[in-house]
């Protein structure tokens, strides 16, 4: 069964229908993730991307903040959620395909802007999400899996513009990339992207900050896709679409694509 998935933060599908419905006639994955919907699941768009073929959907959403969403134009079916680290948030969804796969869907917190969980509550809240999932996937090692989504952390050196400048900025510190590298060895986790294009700088968000953010070029990559070590092998093609970056009206995020075949 091939299939391309694809995720992609899109900070707020609502706003953003226009360029979802870009993507999804352009591009045409199998399977869309979204983050930070910023909707409840009935405010959704989902007429529009019925149209274009994707009649599965399974979400989570809350007004104005968080949400995840998966969108399929071939058979999935809600296999549930977690409320990671007890934040009363919409951001981890779950689908299973007719085979057997689940797609676990992510919106890993950002962590505000202090790396200190004593001084900044949201940099715990972001520690304790991450370490909630290491400690399920200890408890119960995943298998035919893949988790995606907008993990906030950019781990490799290659992963951001500066590493020796974003050593203590949040997505980037030591004890950040610590909490990824252990959710990830817990689960048996392949980062899926790195083992298609192992070297060189490697971005998927750059900020609304930067004037020029294509010629700055200060990015980080931060949206990931991980396959349980079981089904990692099937996976190739992976791909970052840098110039939906800059699509009119964008988010500060482009997609990530991977397909399988399984």
């Amino acid at each position: 069964m091939p299939f391309t998935l694809a995720t992609w933060n899109i900070n707020s599908v609502r706003l953003r229908e226009g360029i979802v419905c870009k993507l999804l006639s352009e591009e045409a994955p199998d399977i869309l993730c979204l983050q930070e919907c910023k909707s409840p699941v009935d405010k959704i768009p989902l007429e529009a991307f019925q149209a274009l073929g994707y009649r599965y959907i399974v979400a989570r959403g809350q007004k104005g903040y968080n949400g995840v969403a998966i969108l399929s134009r071939i058979p999935i079916e809600d296999a549930g959620a977690n409320d990671w680290a007890g934040l009363g948030h919409a951001r981890h969804v779950v689908a299973r395909l007719e085979n057997g796969v689940t797609i676990h869907n992510n919106y890993v917190p950002a962590g505000g802007d202090i790396a200190d969980r004593e001084v900044n509550p949201k940099f715990g809240q972001k520690l304790d999400y991450l370490t909630e999932l290491r400690d399920a996937f200890h408890a119960e090692a995943p298998a035919r899996s893949i988790l995606v989504g907008d993990l906030n952390i950019a781990p490799r050196e290659d992963d951001v513009w500066d590493h020796k400048k974003l050593l203590k900025v949040v997505s980037h510190t030591p004890v950040e990339v610590e909490h990824l590298a252990q959710t990830q060895e817990a689960g048996s986790w392949v980062d899926v992207t790195r083992a298609d294009i192992p070297d060189g700088r490697l971005y998927s968000w750059w900020s609304y900050r930067a004037r020029d953010w294509d010629s700055a070029d200060k990015g980080r990559r931060l949206d990931h896709i991980w396959a349980t070590s079981d089904i990692a092998g099937a996976a190739h093609g992976s791909r970052i679409l840098r110039p939906v970056r800059g699509w009119d009206k964008p988010s500060d995020h482009a997609p990530v694509f991977a397909s399988f075949d399984l």
